[in-house]
């Protein structure tokens, strides 16, 4: 398994990426009440046919030619079902894939969540070009953040450029965990 829920999600993000998306919305809710972490990723990408949306979960089912296994999504269910969570998917060809994944938020095994900045820093340098959204809740506090907001702050200069990428990365990690301590 993966170190932390954040390079969980990334390989999910990168699927997205991957399908063609434009827009990638991604919902964490982190309940202390309800003991769980829920994580949508949603595109507006390709998507599966309902032959495809059943195989995609199987590591020697892929359709990338770079390499014969995927292992982001069988990771992730692997990971949902070890602590006590759920793991949903929903496609249409031509629309898009909503995946949701849960995990039990106490649960021994659930890794930490890690860096949500480090992750966008990540699919943003994937390709620039795509709309993130990335919305972070818990019981009583709410942070998001879009790349729409931040390029029409920068106007002529490239979302991807190294210094506005560790900006947004330390924007979003300082958010979350203020969103987190708000909870604590």
């Amino acid at each position: 398994m993966m170190e932390d829920l954040a390079m969980q999600l990334f390989e999910i993000l990168n699927n997205s990426i991957h399908a063609g998306a434009s827009r990638i919305y991604l919902v964490i809710r982190d309940s202390i009440r309800d003991n769980e972490i829920v994580m949508t990723v949603e595109d507006n990408g390709r998507g599966m046919d309902a032959e495809t949306l059943k195989r995609f979960s199987d590591p020697f089912y892929t359709t990338r030619t770079t390499r014969k296994i995927g292992m982001g999504v069988p990771f992730m269910k692997g990971l949902t079902e070890m602590c006590n969570g759920r793991f949903q998917a929903e496609s249409t060809p031509g629309k898009g894939t909503r995946i949701t994944a849960s995990v039990q938020r106490d649960h021994i095994d659930t890794p930490e969540m890690g860096s949500l900045g480090e992750l966008m820093m990540d699919c943003i340098q994937a390709d620039e070009q795509i709309y993130y959204e990335l919305t972070y809740q818990t019981d009583t506090q709410v942070f998001r953040f879009n790349t729409d907001q931040i390029k029409e702050q920068l106007q002529d200069v490239p979302i991807s450029t190294p210094e506005v990428l560790l900006w947004i990365k330390g924007y979003i990690d300082e958010n979350v965990q203020s969103v987190k301590e708000a909870i604590a």
